[in-house]
C-alpha cells in the first residue's frame, strides 16, 4: 500500500471508529503525524485527497475539520474507494475509452483545424501551471473533450463525453497517489498535441492509446 493511501486509511478508521467525529478538527499536522507514525508530507496528501471529495475541510488559518455530514452520508463518502477498487463498471469503461480515444485522436490529427490545435496548446499551458490535482484534472477533462470534438464526429465525441464523469474519480486519485503520473500525464499531453499538430494520426493514435491505457493499468493493478 502506497504511504498516502496508509495514510488515508487511517484517518478513515478515525472517523469510522468515532474517535473523529463530523465537525472535530483534526490534532496538529505534527502531532497527528507522530501519533500515526506517518511522516508529514504523507499526512499532507492524505488530507489533500480527503478534502478534495468533502471528507475534511481545510479552513486555512484554522485548522482541518471532518465535515459536518449526516452520518450515513459520511460513511457512504468514507466508502469512496469502493467506487473504483471494487467495482469493475469503472475498468469497463476505461477499456471502452481506450477503444475510442485513439480513434478520436487520430481522426483529429486529420480534421482539426488550426484554431482548435492552437487552443490545446493553451490547455497544455494551463496543466504546467495547475496548482493543484483540481486544476490539472479539470484541463486534461477539456483537452480531451477538444480532442473528441476536433474529430469531425459528434456520436463518438458524445460516446467518449459519457465516459469522463464515470472514471474521473480514478483519474484524479491516481494523480493523488502513483508517484509521477502527473509528469507523465503532461508528457503524454505534450505528445499527442505534437502529433495532431503535425498531422499524423496513427502517431496521435498510438499516443493516446499509451496515456489511456496508463490508466487502465493502474486501476488493474489496485484492483
Amino acid at each position: 500500500m502506497a504511504l498516502t493511501d496508509e495514510a488515508i486509511e487511517r484517518i478513515k478508521e478515525m472517523i469510522v471508529n468515532g474517535e473523529l467525529r463530523p465537525g472535530d478538527r483534526l490534532p496538529k499536522e505534527v502531532d497527528l503525524a507522530e501519533r500515526l507514525g506517518l511522516s508529514r508530507n504523507s499526512l499532507r496528501e492524505a488530507v489533500k485527497a480527503l478534502s478534495l471529495i468533502r471528507v475534511l475541510d481545510v479552513r486555512q488559518g484554522d485548522g482541518t475539520y471532518v465535515t459536518s455530514l449526516q452520518p450515513e452520508v459520511l460513511l457512504d463518502t468514507v466508502g469512496f474507494v469502493l467506487d473504483f477498487h471494487r467495482d469493475d463498471s469503472v475498468l469497463a469503461l476505461l477499456e471502452v475509452r481506450r477503444i475510442l480515444e485513439p480513434a478520436a485522436t487520430a481522426m483529429a490529427a486529420q480534421r482539426m483545424d488550426a484554431a482548435g490545435i492552437l487552443q490545446l496548446g493553451e490547455l497544455l499551458e494551463r496543466m504546467d501551471n495547475a496548482n493543484d490535482i483540481t486544476e490539472l484534472i479539470e484541463a486534461d477533462l477539456e483537452f480531451h473533450r477538444r480532442i473528441a470534438v476536433g474529430s469531425g464526429n459528434p456520436v463518438l465525441a458524445s460516446l467518449i463525453d459519457s465516459l469522463s464523469a464515470p472514471t474521473l474519480r480514478a483519474r484524479v486519485w491516481r494523480g493523488l497517489t502513483e508517484e509521477g503520473a502527473t509528469t507523465r500525464t503532461r508528457e503524454q499531453h505534450r505528445a499527442i498535441h505534437q502529433a495532431i499538430e503535425s498531422r499524423n494520426s496513427e502517431v496521435a493514435r498510438s499516443w493516446a492509446a499509451v496515456h489511456v491505457a496508463g490508466v487502465e493499468d493502474w486501476l488493474r493493478r489496485a484492483l
